[in-house]
């Protein structure tokens, strides 16, 4: 006789995921929302989705499913046309005609009216298997399976026949305007292609957009110049910026719901001598945090970096150029330190990703709150780590040394090219060499890396001048394969999907600190450095290089390799 599940909250309370106290904060919102009992915690942020649909499965004894880079069955889709996937909230995944076996994810399986509504639509005799997936996973997947609700090209027909070409869209049933509709689409349409900033940028006859996707930008659209002055104001009523205003530059932002999940827009507009300029930066939340295990470290380098990160006290410097993903890198540091037990508060310009439990605070000049003044107020605040968002000055520099003196762990980053060239770079803007000998932890330096797509890379032998670049031995009978981009559907003809972090990762001891403290120059602390094992970018480019993760003139278009695979 088997025994009934146990509710999800006592679940949930057993394996540990949330609180007594944030049960009963759940619980109670959810008499006043009228909602399912897990749509709460994830909205309050004590839980995430992944985590609820695995919960879920376990309580209801079910199997769960992640949705992401779901590829389905084709006789699926067949089976289940798009507006009752879309009506019912079903992802078909696959169909086998021999015994009409069809696998199905849904949010609960065990709703029996959706049960009965799939039996009426189906064919008679069609055996349903039901998963569990979240419901922002099943929003994207039928977004991505189906195509988007909002198409562009039938959005810019209705334009041109329509009466409404060129309006000000200002009515009340504005969603009814086509502009409206094409903004939408395509900030719908970039956050699909995983895009990180949208250009729209006018010319003299015509306004060009273009998405930067895996770090370069790639031309999406030319519209006719009578497009923009209707779509910039959208985007500024959207940003909540002056619409008056064209000759001075503004700053704002976005917040939608886009394929279930929100995302966020920070919008900046520049005026130029052919119109304003505008730039969305897509901060998608859901990709904001990586694992500190998913940041591609060697487990010799990921040991190195729990070692820093674990100290009690002192300071931690990511150094790069901007787009190198410092911000990513130090939010999957404060992830994997995140507990109650310890008070986290950052200051940023801006705060890109809200983080549930640490202090946020975002440097701004209407309150003139700048980073080093924003460090001394933090100091008040009882905190144990410190995230300033960047050493801009020496102020900010000695305050956040100051903070790592005092008991604090602090990060932050600075720009240069190289984490050795993050000491002269300091010493330069006016740091004494004695506050930085033994106040420094360690210094990362990164760069991003376009990842070749794996269903289109094809492997071909290294040729004796590229097996020179990569430090190998050219006189050797090894076949060494390197991978080269090809292109296909999945990549939209990039050849590439995604980026990978390389980082070079200089942790300080009591030796390289005193030649700091002498003001050794920078080939004698690289000659140290070297001795006790650093490894350059280069290097672990080379290793993904190798592996196959990333092509050779992709990491020659980031990294300088002429003399670097070898100290």
């Amino acid at each position: 006789m088997s025994t009934a599940p146990r509710p999800l909250g006592q679940t949930l309370l057993a394996q540990g995921l949330i609180s007594v106290d944030q049960l009963e904060i759940a619980l109670r919102e959810q008499t006043q929302r009228h909602e399912a009992l897990g749509r709460v915690l994830v909205h309050l942020g004590f839980l995430s989705e992944s985590t609820l649909r695995d919960a879920l499965a376990h309580t209801l004894e079910r199997p769960s499913m992640d949705l992401r880079g779901l590829i389905p069955d084709p006789e699926a889709l067949r089976l289940v046309p798009r507006a009752l996937a879309q009506r019912l909230k079903v992802v078909p995944v696959h169909y086998a005609p021999d015994d009409k076996h069809l696998v199905l994810a849904c949010g609960n399986p065990d709703d029996l009216m959706l049960l009965d509504q799939l039996r009426l639509q189906l064919p008679a005799g069609t055996q349903l298997e039901l998963r569990i997936a979240g419901d922002s996973e099943i929003s994207r997947a039928l977004e991505q399976i189906y195509g988007h609700v909002l198409s562009i090209d039938g959005i810019l027909h209705e334009i041109e026949s329509g009466p409404t070409h060129g309006a000000t869209p200002g009515r009340s049933d504005e969603y009814a305007h086509p502009v409206v509709r094409l903004v939408d689409a395509l900030l719908a349409d970039a956050v699909s292609r995983d895009a990180s900033d949208i250009h729209f940028e006018p010319e003299a006859g015509f306004i060009r957009i273009r998405y930067r996707m895996d770090g370069l930008l790639h031309q999406i659209r030319a519209l006719h110049k009578t497009y923009w002055p209707a779509m910039a104001v959208r985007l500024k009523v959207m940003a909540g910026l002056n619409i008056a205003e064209t000759r001075a530059p503004q700053d704002g932002r976005i917040t939608l719901q886009i394929h279930g999940r929100p995302v966020d827009f920070r919008v900046s507009c520049q005026p130029t001598v052919q119109g304003e300029n505008i730039v969305l930066r897509i901060l998608d939340r859901q990709k904001g945090i990586v694992p500190l295990d998913g940041l591609g470290l060697t487990p010799e380098r990921l040991e190195v970096l729990r070692q820093m990160i674990h100290r009690p006290e002192g300071m931690i410097l990511v150094t790069g150029p901007t787009g190198s993903g410092k911000t990513t890198t130090l939010y999957s540091v404060l992830g994997h330190l995140n507990t109650t037990e310890v008070n986290i508060m950052t200051l940023e310009d801006p705060v890109e990703y809200p983080m549930p439990l640490i202090r946020q605070s975002a440097v701004s000049e209407a309150s003139r709150l700048g980073f080093a003044d924003g460090v001394r107020a933090m100091l008040r605040q009882d905190p144990d780590i410190i995230l300033v968002g960047e050493v801009r000055d020496a102020e900010t520099a000695r305050m956040s040394l100051q903070a790592a003196m005092t008991g604090h762990l602090v990060f932050s980053t600075l720009h240069t090219n190289s984490a050795l060239g993050a000491i002269p770079r300091l010493l330069d803007i006016g740091i004494a060499p004695d506050l930085l000998a033994g106040n420094i932890i360690g210094v990362i330096a990164q760069r991003l890396l376009r990842r070749l797509c794996p269903a289109c890379s094809r492997p071909r032998p290294a040729q004796a001048a590229e097996r020179a670049l990569l430090g190998l031995p050219p006189d050797t009978s090894d076949v060494v394969m390197l991978h080269e981009p090809a292109g296909c559907p999945q990549c939209h003809f990039q050849g590439y999907r995604g980026r990978l972090a390389i980082m070079e990762i200089l942790e300080l001891d009591e030796s390289l600190d005193a030649l700091i403290g002498r003001r050794a120059s920078l080939v004698e602390l690289r000659q140290h450095a070297f001795a006790r094992g650093f490894e350059p970018l280069a290097r672990d480019g080379i290793r993904r290089v190798l592996d196959g993760s990333t092509s050779l003139p992709e990491l020659r278009r980031v990294v300088h390799l002429e003399g670097q695979a070898r100290p």
